[in-house]
């Protein structure tokens, strides 16, 4: 009995270590850069350096659109995890010609500071100190288009910030709980309680004091909102979607484009189109 219960504390301190290992790595992984700058593509650009709320530096480009006589709207668009502002340039190119377009690095990623990142939590605070910028350019109101974590983002800022006008959320989560089970779900019952903890040791030693729950937060949303996710992602799966939508079901400016095939941040043929035309619409 002895041995046996000596066994029991060893596989619970082994547990308990792992759960706080994952929690690190999650909250601390390292960017992948793109290496692009909108000098790549020929864009007039700012960079910028904006403060948080919470005083975390952000950075930022600012590409006004090409001719400064016509007032067209803005746009924050937002990176995936765990990438950095450069990685949205193509979609920005696509988008250019019709908006205003505001890139930055949310918290911990790319060139902005903040040494770890809370998942959707507190990158909220990096969208308005973007939404702080534009205003101070003149654009009272703008549109958010997040890719993944980013998309998950702008769902969960619009509830805090009325600047925000409509958003496309590509391929986000819907619940950052039901995500860590699934991609633990290698241990079918040990996930549960691995993902309890990790939510514990992220409170505890990283002040996230939230899981983030887009899905929670879009039963709340009024602004339309189009939700992208194609059925095949393999990284966030289509559930999430699924759910989302049905979070949604009371808007009635929601607008769903769930392509058939395409992996996780594969763009579909007419995805720009489409964006650009749902904006024009609402901004």
């Amino acid at each position: 009995m002895i041995r046996i219960g000596a066994y029991a504390l060893l596989f619970i301190a082994g547990f308990v270590a792992i759960s706080i290992w994952s929690t690190w790595s999650a909250t601390h992984q390292k960017t992948i850069e793109s290496g692009l700058t909108p000098e790549d593509f020929k864009f007039a650009f700012e960079n910028l350096t904006l403060v948080t709320e919470d005083n975390i530096p952000i950075a930022g480009w600012f590409i006004p659109a090409p001719d400064p006589a016509e007032k067209k709207p803005a746009l924050v668009i937002l990176h995936g995890y765990p990438a950095e502002k450069g990685d949205m340039l193509f979609i920005a190119s696509g988008l250019h010609q019709s908006f205003n377009i505001l890139l930055i690095d949310l918290r911990s990623f790319g060139k902005s500071g903040g040494s770890f990142t809370t998942l959707g939590n507190k990158e909220r605070f990096d969208l308005s100190a973007g939404l702080d910028f534009l205003e101070s350019r003149g654009f009272l109101k703008a549109g958010v288009l997040g890719f993944s974590l980013g998309g998950a983002t702008a769902i969960l800022g619009a509830a805090r910030d009325k600047r925000i006008a409509a958003i496309v959320s590509y391929a986000s989560f819907a619940d950052l709980t039901l995500l860590g089970r699934e991609l633990y779900r290698t241990l079918p019952v040990l996930r549960y309680p691995l993902v309890e903890l990790m939510k514990l040791w992220g409170k505890l030693f990283w002040n996230i004091d939230s899981i983030s729950s887009p899905a929670a937060t879009a039963q709340h949303l009024a602004i339309p909102v189009m939700l992208v996710h194609t059925k095949q992602d393999e990284q966030i799966s289509f559930r999430h979607a699924e759910i989302l939508r049905d979070a949604l079901q009371n808007n009635k400016r929601a607008e769903f484009f769930f392509p058939e095939t395409g992996r996780h941040g594969e763009l579909p043929s007419d995805f720009e189109e489409r964006v650009k035309t749902f904006f024009l619409q609402y901004l």
